[in-house]
């Protein structure tokens, strides 16, 4: 492996495991989910922009993003409002689980697309991913909780999408889409919500919620042009297993064991997915 992919292989693994602390937020508050993604939007495309004027990047990150970096802060916006308010409709397991599906969609995305090829390794895992997201969201039919782990799907869909974009076109910035995103969703979550009614120790929290998003999303996209996509989205869930540990830990929310078993799987084709095909 060379050390641009070795890179990308970093920056999302980092993305992962910053990301998969977003359930904790989420339903670590009371807030309503267009409460919560309006403060989650405005501080996370604060930092970022803290960090685009640091790096003296603001108008490559901005008027140079063209159409590709356009829809990608449409996409993204679109993907996180399904994503939070999953949080609040479905359980953390079953949320992250759906994401696993990302690798599948991307590789489909990718190959339509661009031609790039799938291989063998990132095939398997992706099959195995999916089978461990089948055996999750089967316990959801005829429940309540089946809205959410459809809106997880969109997001897993607005996910693999975004993916494949930066893959497409390389050059496309990574903080400034990220940041427009979060800003395209602000005037609707103050149309839906009432962002100013909610505690102040709860806006405090959703800062932090903010400062992980905002890692999560430019570690993520800088990481996708280093590596093919069916890869970057397979990586990305390792969070699949990470985010129910840390519900167990911090909320007691127990996982059952089909969320074990989907775990297990999913865990098993991150790491088949790192093999290089001889």
């Amino acid at each position: 492996m060379d050390s641009s992919k070795k890179l990308g292989v970093i920056f999302v693994v980092i993305s992962a495991l910053t990301f998969s602390t977003a359930g904790l937020f989420s339903k670590g508050v009371a807030a309503a989910p267009w409460d919560i993604i309006f403060w989650r939007g405005v501080f996370s495309a604060g930092f970022t922009l803290c960090w685009i004027c640091h790096r003296q990047r603001l108008r490559e990150n901005f008027l140079l993003m063209g159409i590709s970096g356009l829809s990608v802060a449409v996409i993204g916006a679109l993907g996180t409002s399904a994503f939070i308010a999953a949080f609040k409709l479905t359980s953390i397991a079953n949320v992250s689980l759906i994401y696993a599906v990302v690798p599948l969609l991307a590789g489909v995305f990718a190959w339509v697309w661009m031609g790039e090829r799938m291989t063998r390794h990132v095939v398997c895992g992706a099959v195995l991913a999916l089978g461990g997201v089948a055996i999750i969201v089967s316990g959801s039919l005829g429940r309540a909780s089946f809205r959410g782990d459809m809106l997880a799907f969109c997001m897993a869909l607005a996910l693999a999408l975004m993916m494949v974009i930066y893959r497409k076109y390389p050059s496309t910035p990574g903080a400034g889409p990220s940041a427009l995103s979060s800003l395209l969703l602000v005037p609707c979550a103050m149309l839906w919500g009432d962002p100013f009614s909610i505690p102040l120790h709860e806006i405090l929290i959703l800062s932090g919620f903010g400062l992980v998003f905002a890692v999560a999303s430019v570690t993520l996209v800088e990481g996708a042009k280093h590596i093919p996509s069916g890869q970057a989205a397979l990586l990305s869930t390792l969070e699949v297993p990470v985010a129910p540990i840390l519900a167990f830990l911090v909320l007691s929310e127990v996982p059952g064991s089909r969320t074990v078993f989907g775990g297990a799987l999913v865990l098993v084709a991150v790491l088949l997915s790192l093999r290089e095909n001889k």
